[in-house]
């Protein structure tokens, strides 16, 4: 049975750099699924997915990310998923692992608001560094309701202890979603 890890949180706040670390040193055949490439392959008439005209696109995104998704399990390979997967967006890939043989975890890495900001200008240019759009991101994930155990305040860790502490938690069972 495959293993799927949506690895997400606010812009700044370590997805990519903590999934590559958690891909890369996997014990079993791993994939990693970076959600802004599939955002990026629109050349034209893309528009900003935290603007509310975006909501058809990001519907159409989500569904190719969890078709990759669903291929690269049912193949045989764990995946670790990192983009902004609010719970708003969790139905596709619960329908999608219910349907299949995949098992589900879901992380979501928190930093304080003035790390996610620090974080987010420090990144190379063509990322998002809009202080208006990130910090609505990261209100978006301040609340998380009935998810909110899945939560790590990753303020005060690496990139290495954040990868570590994701690994604990999927290993836990308690990051795990049900479809």
């Amino acid at each position: 049975m495959s293993n799927v890890l949506l690895l997400t949180g606010p812009p700044g706040s370590g997805k990519t750099t903590v999934a590559q670390l958690v891909a890369t040193d996997a014990p079993r055949p791993t994939v990693h699924v970076t959600t802004d490439e599939f955002f990026r392959a629109i050349r034209t008439g893309f528009v900003p997915p935290y603007l509310p005209e975006s909501a058809r696109q990001n519907e159409v995104v989500v569904d190719a990310i969890v078709a990759a998704v669903a291929v690269y399990a049912r193949g045989g390979y764990d995946v670790v998923v990192d983009g902004i997967i609010g719970p708003w967006f969790l139905p596709p890939y619960r329908s999608a692992a219910g349907a299949g043989d995949w098992t589900m975890s879901y992380v979501v890495l928190r930093p304080g608001l003035v790390t996610t900001l620090d974080r987010a200008q420090a990144r190379s240019a063509g990322e998002l560094k809009d202080v208006e759009a990130i910090t609505g991101l990261h209100g978006a994930f301040a609340e998380l309701g009935e998810l909110e155990p899945h939560a790590i305040d990753t303020t005060s860790l690496d990139p290495v202890q954040t990868a570590a502490e994701v690994r604990k938690a999927v290993a836990s069972g308690d990051y795990q979603l049900t479809a």
